[in-house]
């Protein structure tokens, strides 16, 4: 799975550098921070409409969507998916619960 996510950060740092013309990656990459943070906003939306329906295809759809834009982010951010992945991996062998409460002291 992650080999499809370095390629697909691959493809997004490409084609960020081409003409907003030529490009929807470059499109966004000119439009800014607050654009692709509304794309990502309503492709989150779309995919809990999507799985409100039950539909299994679109709930993959609207899912890859999501997850293609929030590459895009990254990649705008100069934050590779990689290190998305690591801070996962970080994760395993710790409960949801100790995570949250973990947040939660480090806020105040």
């Amino acid at each position: 799975m992650s080999d499809v996510l370095s390629r697909l950060s691959a493809v997004i740092e490409e084609r960020s550098s081409a003409g907003p013309d030529e490009s929807y990656v470059a499109r966004l990459f000119d439009d800014g921070l607050d654009k692709i943070l509304k794309k990502i906003g309503e492709e989150a939306t779309e995919t809990v409409i999507a799985a409100k329906g039950g539909d299994r295809r679109e709930v993959i759809y609207e899912t890859a969507d999501l997850w293609f834009h929030s590459v895009v982010l990254l990649k705008f951010l100069d934050i590779e998916p990689a290190d998305v992945l690591a801070e996962l991996e970080r994760r395993f062998g710790r409960s949801g619960l100790d995570e949250k409460a973990a947040r939660a002291k480090k806020s105040k």
